[in-house]
Formats: structure tokens, sequence, C-alpha cells
């Protein structure tokens, strides 16, 4: 077996506070910037502008920011005087692969597409239109940012991937570990020809995530700081926690978990919704080396019992009921079914801890089954609010986390606790610009990774005040989420593009009725956010003022991969920007080989971080075979990827979702936000179906803005979108009208159901109990010959 090894060295601390002169002019160099343009088969922007008028783009010029006491009204001018925004000259004279992007940084972006001026967008000065590309932050925002300018991300990045053992030991070393590791920081084999690929980091040193989220913050003097907020479904049940509470509480069910002889290794299954004994539990299970695994609460019961039969867990974890929006959802009923039918194929469970959810159900009217069912509130408070911490090892599982799929057996990923502790602690740092002030709020549930990473792990290793919300986003009405962000002074929220074109949809006044002025920075996760929505969320959301951190990453990644870091750079609308640091993204073509300048392909990436899922729990072959086989020496993120003149990355979707009409490959994504652009889609979701001369015809679903009746003019004119942005060859074959999407509860389309409705193959829609509401497959059926 052939690997690589890095060795800890270097100097220089990687999360240093740099200290630079905090305003710059933008002065013209004298020579024109030299850009690799290998790759041009991507004759047109597939993210350009929505405007329909032919331009010539702008000359594209290079700049070198210098240090000058300009004012931010002599800074703006002399932005917008110019087709060109610069960035800096960092001096990296390098031409190695992994700092390509580097390079292109070296030269000020030129713009998104052909747009008929670049004009900068000072965030709290002027509104992102369809002719504004670059959104800058403002002076204020970037002087008090912890990465003040791209020069400072330079500089961090080129060290992170020349030196990563250096980089992350640095980081690594400001949190609690029993011992640390030793000289070999990270070993790894990406390249499945030279044998069993595997990833290891800090390999030997000894911590516990839980004492790191919790002790270490009560230890540190912050033990009366909010840890969680709490919103209940229904207005008026609220409660929060500190940091010393939470730490109780937690122990208390770590102590429960051990006397019914839960040990380091078990795997324990946790079904629960978005209360805070979700995040409680699996602190607990973290806190004596158990192995999480949580299912999202409104998985069914054969989804359940596949998870269980897969893991084969110690104990199972529920409620009797949860209210979302206005319908009880009984999920000791759903767990009962499962844990009957996992029994039946041999594997038991012989303790059921349930939460007494009294706001959706009281315990009378819950069935029961003497000798393994338990009241949460009948046990675990009579148990000790201290528990030993059980030390394990870097390289020790952490938590399995199940990815659905469409078909075959659920994935179940597999994350270890050091590599993951860091680079979730470190990348919902940069990435939001935490502060210790923030109130931070992420919409996802903890049943999938954001909630993992960004509503549990990341957040209370940096000692952040979370709000957790019951309920759905729309109830009692659309302004519900700022609401909720005005009650508890939110500072940071990070969301999906499914719930922010949802909100769109409903319209500007239920957002503007509401202050919002303490958000500060916005996010957005779960897939490409098309332009038109991202201008929306920042215009109307934020008022124009509040970064947004467009985060790329997955499941396995376990945090960001490629994400804007607020105050450092220009955004374009829809470009997750630049790696995060220690990730090397390349782009491949069909064959691997790499692609350089501007380009489409396939995202990859050379090179492990820290925070890469270790295998699939009992299938390595599956693991190596879907993730490192189709470009052997690279992670294969499934994904696929444009990178523009400017070296931005525009994610493109799932390539499964890419549709092949007559010999052109066309991202759904792509589509989609072009059917988006136009003023009266307020949503669109794109599939392929067969077409006996195209091979593959584009079949969209598309949702209308609240009353714009359907119209035959109306469908002409969707389609005419489409050519225009895009081409003739990317024109929808049809367009469905929609008035909703089949959704889970987190948001995220079923594209499973969507292709078998396109398809009219209606006795294959399988599994639909995830659905929000699955009434909108009836209708959207309905609607098929309309």
């Amino acid at each position: 077996m052939i690997s690589s090894s890095f060795t800890a060295g270097g100097v220089g601390v990687g999360l240093r506070t740099h200290d630079s002169p905090p305003v710059t002019y933008i002065k013209p160099l004298l020579t024109p910037p030299i850009l690799d343009h290998r790759c041009n088969n991507n004759k047109k922007s597939k993210f350009r502008s929505s405007t329909r008028r032919s331009v010539k783009a702008p000359q594209t010029q290079a700049f070198l920011l210098v240090p000058h006491p300009f004012s931010q009204s002599e800074h703006t001018a002399a932005a917008s005087s110019s087709s060109v925004l610069g960035m800096t000259n960092c001096s990296l004279n390098t031409t190695t692969n992994h700092l390509r992007h580097v390079e292109s940084m070296a030269v000020l972006p030129s713009g998104a597409g052909k747009i008929p001026r670049l004009n900068a967008v000072i965030l709290g000065e002027a509104l992102a239109s369809e002719e504004d590309d670059l959104v800058f932050p403002s002076d204020d925002f970037a002087r008090q940012a912890l990465l003040p300018s791209a020069q400072k991300y330079l500089e961090m990045y080129k060290r992170s991937v020349e030196d990563p053992a250096g980089f992350w030991s640095d980081i690594a070393s400001q949190f609690l570990w029993k011992s640390k590791w030793g000289d070999t920081v990270c070993s790894e084999n990406f390249d499945i020809r030279n044998g069993n690929v595997y990833v290891q980091w800090f390999k030997g040193g000894i911590t516990n995530i839980c004492y790191n989220c919790l002790d270490r913050n009560v230890d540190s003097g912050n033990g009366d700081k909010i840890a969680f907020h709490w919103e209940g479904n229904e207005r008026g049940f609220h409660d929060s926690l500190t940091y010393t509470q939470l730490l109780s509480q937690v122990c208390q069910v770590a102590n429960y978990l051990r006397d019914i002889g839960v040990k380091k290794g078990d795997a324990v299954v946790i079904y629960l919704p978005m209360l805070m004994e979700l995040p409680i539990a699996m602190l607990a299970c973290a806190r004596i080396g158990a192995v999480h695994s949580v299912v999202f609460a409104g998985f069914s019961a054969d989804s359940l019992a596949q998870r269980i039969m897969d893991c084969k867990p110690k104990v199972v974890l529920t409620c009797n009921a949860v209210k979302r929006g206005s319908k009880v959802i009984h999920l000791k009923d759903i767990v009962d079914a499962a844990l009957s039918e996992s029994a039946k194929n041999g594997i038991s469970v012989d303790a059921c801890l349930t939460y007494e959810n009294r706001s959706a159900m009281m315990r009378e009217t819950t069935k029961w089954q003497d000798g393994r069912d338990i009241w949460w509130q009948d046990v675990v408070p009579t148990y000790s609010t201290i528990c030993e911490v059980e030390w394990v090892d870097a390289e020790d599982p952490l938590f399995l986390l199940y990815t659905s799929g469409s078909t075959g057996k659920p994935k179940g990923v597999l994350h270890t606790t050091g590599g993951y502790m860091v680079y979730t602690a470190t990348t919902f740092k940069y990435a939001f610009d935490y502060k210790p002030s923030d109130i931070y709020w992420c919409t996802a549930d903890c049943g999938w990774i954001t909630g993992h990473s960004y509503v549990t792990y990341g957040p209370l290793l940096n000692g952040a005040t979370v709000v957790i919300y019951e309920g759905a986003p729309n109830y009692p009405d659309p302004g519900r989420c700022w609401d909720i962000v005005d009650k508890f002074k939110v500072t940071i929220f990070y969301t999906a593009p499914t719930l922010v074109r949802s909100l769109m949809r409903d319209g500007d006044a239920y957002v503007t009725r509401y202050s919002r002025k303490s958000l500060r920075v916005l996010g957005s996760v779960g897939e490409p956010i098309n332009p038109s929505a991202w201008r929306w969320f920042f215009n109307v959301v934020g008022d124009s003022r509040c970064p947004i951190s467009d985060t790329w990453w997955q499941t396995e990644t376990g945090g960001f991969m490629i994400a804007p870091l607020p105050g450092a750079w220009p955004q374009k609308p829809g470009s997750a920007t630049f790696p995060f640091f220690g990730v090397q993204p390349v782009i491949v073509d069909e064959k691997g080989v790499e692609i350089e300048g501007e380009c489409s392909g396939y995202l990859c990436v050379k090179s492990s971080w820290p925070g890469t899922f270790r295998t699939l729990y009992g299938d390595h072959e599956r693991y190596e075979t879907t993730y490192f086989k189709p470009f052997p020496g690279y992670y294969f993120s499934g994904d696929g990827c444009s990178r523009d003149k400017d070296g931005y990355y525009w994610l493109t979707g799932r390539v499964d979702d890419v549709i092949n009409v007559s010999g052109h490959r066309i991202g759904t994504a792509e589509v989609e936000s072009a059917l988006v652009s136009h003023p009266q889609c307020a949503e669109a979701a794109v599939v392929g179906v067969e077409h006996e001369v195209k091979g593959q015809g584009i079949y969209a679903f598309v949702t209308l803005v609240d009353g714009i009746p359907y119209s035959e003019e109306l469908r002409r004119n969707l389609i005419t979108t489409v050519r225009n942005q895009i081409g003739p060859f990317a024109a929808p074959d049809r367009i469905h009208w929609a008035p909703g999407l089949p959704k889970t509860r987190s948001g995220k389309i079923m594209r499973r159901i969507l292709r078998k409705i396109a398809s009219r193959q209606l006795d294959e829609l399988g599994d639909t109990s995830t659905l929000a509401d699955p009434g909108v497959v009836d209708q959207l059926i309905a609607l098929a010959d309309c």
C-alpha cells in the first residue's frame, strides 16, 4: 500500500490575527492579466446576468490593492469607474495546480458573463440588481471581519496546502487533548490503484468532542452564556439552556446510557424532532464514546428499520409525537413499527427511551410496550449531573449518518472524532465570521449533516448561542422566520435555497413587516442557489447589507469545502466562490484529466482534509467504488462544476442530474436558474425524460408566483426565457404546472418522484412518507395533461 504522509512542522499559527491597513484603493497595473483559457468549450456563461441585451463584455484589466487613506466613497468611486474590481497580488508566483485559484485571485474579477456594465455593490449602500454581478463587503464589515481581505485568505490558504500538517496542528492545538498525536499528522491514500483508500488525521491524539463543546466553555467562564434558545412550533412555547445547564442535562443522559449497558463503540439510534433533547442526546453519546446515528424524524418506519438493522443499536431514543405546522406526527408509532420490522429480521432492540412532548401529545394516548419503553422524564432526571468523559482516539468513530438515495441500501457515512472536530469548528468560525456576541440560527434538522456540523458541533465548539426551531418555517404564516429572528436578535441566519425561493413566492411583505436589523451574515446550504434567489435573499432579507455565505459541501465532506468568507472578497450571486483552507478542488473531464482555466466538468478533490469521512459503515468496497474509483487519485464529489475566467466556482448540480439532449450535456440547475429568472416563476425543478429523437428531453415543473394564472402564453414565455439565456438546445420540451413541489420536511426536492411523474410511471412512485405535503403528488398527477 502506498500512502502519503505529512509531518508536523512549519511556522505560524493557522488562526493568527493578521494586522493590515484598513482601507485600500485600486491601482491599475501596467500589464493585462494572463488567464488560462485552454478549455474553451464553454462559450456561454452558464450563470450570466439574465439581461437579454446583447452587449460586449468589458475589457479585462489587472489591479493591485495598495494601502491608501481613501474614504469609503472614494473607494467606491474608484471601484465603480473600472471595468474590473480587484483583490490582491499576493506575490504568489507559483504555477502548482493546487494554487490555481490563488493565481486567478491575483487578478481583479471581471464579472459573471456578459453584462452591460460592471458595478461594485458595496454592502449597505446599493441594491444587487440584474446588472450588478459583484457584491463587495463594506469597509466597516471588512475591518471587523476575521479575514478582512483576500490577501489574508491567500496567506492562510497557501500555507494550508503547502504545509497542511503545520496549519491544522496549530488549529487543533487550541482544543483540549488528553494526549497529543505523534509526528505524523495525516496519512492517506486517495489513489485506489495504490491499494486500499484510507485517511487518518491526528491519529494517536486522545480527546473528546463533547468535552470540547461543553466543559471547555464552562471552564473558560462561559457557563452562564446561553447555549440554546429553543422555539416551539406554536408561538409562546420557548426555552433556553446555558452551557452549564446543557452540560448537566447531557451528563444525565450519558449516565442513563451507561447504566443500561451502552459503552464505547456501541451504536445509538436517535429519532427525535428539533427539540433540545436531540443535540443533548448526540452530545451524550459522544461523551461516553458511543456512536450516534440520527435518523431524520420524517423517515418512514421502513426507512428507520433499514438503519436499525444496519447499525444494530443498543437503544433507540425518540419522542411520542411532534406537531409540525398544524399536523401532529406520531413518531412513537413509527418507531414501534420499525422495531417490529427489525425484530422480524433478527435485530432486536431492548430499550426505547421516549420523550414526552406534551405540546403535541399526552403520554396517556401513547402506545406502550412494557419492559422496553421508558419515559425520558421518568428516568433521566434521576441521574447525576456529573459524568466522566470517555477519552477516545482522534480516529475513533463519532457518528453514522445514512444518505437515503433513491434506490438501494442507504449508505452509512462514518465520521471520526478528531479531524471532524477541528474542521467543523474552523469552517463555522470563518465562513460565518463568527463573533462571541453572535446569535446563530441554522434552520436545518439534526437528521441531516448540516444539523450535525452547523447546529450542534461547529457552533458549540466555538461557544456560540444557537437557536433551535421545532416547527415549519411558514407556520402559522410565511413571516415566522423573521419573527424568530427579531425575537432572539439573530445575527447569522443559515438556510436552504428551497426555503428562500418559497418565501420569495409569498412576497416581500412577510419579510419587511419585521425589523431584521440584528442580521449581519446570511448563509445558504443544500443546493446551488440561483442568482435571482440570491439577489432576493440579499436585497430583501438582508437589506442589501449582509454578505451571503453560499456554501458547497456534502454529508461526506463533514464541513464546508467551497464557500465565500465574509469580508475577504467580492461575491458573485450564485457562485460558491473559492475553496476553504486545505481544500484542493479540481475540475476534470470524462477521462479524469484536470482542466485548466475557464471550464466545466466533474468536481473532484485532491488530497484529504480533516473533516472527510473515513468509510461507508460495513461496506468499504462501496466507499472506494463510489467515491474514488471513477477518477483514481481524487475524491469524486458526484457534482458538476464550472469555473469562470476569474476562478470562481459555480456548482451545476449532481452529475446524475445532467441531461444529455442531442449530445448537449445540460445541468438541471442551469435550466432551473433560467426559469426562475422569469418574474412570474417562483420555483422550478427540472428532470430528464426519454425522447425518441433527442435521447433525452427536458421536463420542467414550474411553480408560479401567487395569483398568476396558468396560460399557454406564459408557458411559451418561460421556454423563450431559457432559449435566450442558455440556448435553443436547452429549451424545455414540457412545462408542467406545479402548485407545489414534493419536498421533504427539510426542504429537499424529491426529484425521484418528479422523474416518475414525468415518465408516467405512477405505479413506481415509491416511499412518499418523508414529504412535508404528500398531497402535492396527487396535485401534480392531476395537472399532468394540462
